[in-house]
């Protein structure tokens, strides 16, 4: 699994050069096959990508009109929640163009049943996905698929309930397959404390166990120089 690492000054040009491959991948979709999926990341270091993106010239370039937004993870909360990735992009990627709200489909992890809202979620998730955008945190997660979890052994459901270490706990996530076959993974990480999880995600031994962003080794990785201090090879 060899990973393309981009490595930028700081996070102000880490969003900046995101928001850039986000249009970069959606054109490229959309000329192949005339429509984009796009699975969205929460955290404040997407949520930057998506300001640039939603407030640049970058947005002129972005097929609007032929993407369809999607989410990798999603808390256990109503969508006006703080906490919910869905009103962060809401109030910055999608905050003027209500038509590309109609186009995106939020992860109902405030419903009920969940376990039902995750089994339905998977089967609208486009399989497989043009392009997932995940995160990574300190421990090595991504999405919401934390180390040790029994979830990473999963191989036929796409989409699943997990209880994650902080609260709110209870989260909808996508599964390894999901990843696996997504066409294109945009992982992205900025500051120091995500140093050691980085490097033990691109260049330590394959343990998706203790590593769960090694499932996303193959992609592209826009990091800043503070989260890739401890790479061998930045």
């Amino acid at each position: 699994m060899s990973s393309r690492v981009v490595v930028v000054p700081d996070a102000r040009a880490l969003a900046r050069r995101a928001a850039e491959r986000i249009v970069e991948v959606t054109r490229a979709a959309v000329t192949a096959r005339g429509e984009c999926s796009v699975a969205l990341a929460g955290g404040t270091t997407p949520r930057a990508a998506y300001e640039v993106l939603a407030t640049s010239s970058l947005a002129a370039a972005l097929p609007w009109a032929a993407s369809r937004w999607f989410f990798g993870d999603e808390r256990a909360v109503p969508p006006d929640h703080p906490e919910s990735n869905y009103r962060a992009v809401r109030e910055t990627l999608l905050a003027s163009r209500p038509e590309a709200l109609e186009r995106t489909h939020r992860m109902p992890a405030d419903a009920a049943d969940l376990e039902l809202a995750a089994r339905a979620y998977g089967e609208l998730l486009p399989d497989p996905l043009d392009l997932l955008l995940l995160g990574i945190g300190e421990d090595g997660h991504t999405a919401s698929l934390f180390p040790g979890s029994p979830v990473l052994a999963e191989r036929t459901a796409r989409v699943v309930v997990v209880s994650g270490p902080k609260p709110p706990n209870l989260r909808l996530t996508v599964t390894p397959p999901v990843i696996e076959a997504a066409r294109e993974l945009l992982v992205l990480a900025s500051g120091a404390g995500k140093a050691a999880a980085l490097a033990l995600a691109l260049e330590g031994p394959v343990d998706v166990s203790a590593s769960p962003a090694q499932l996303a080794r193959r992609g592209t990785w826009i990091v800043d120089a503070a989260a890739a201090a401890q790479l061998a090879r930045p």
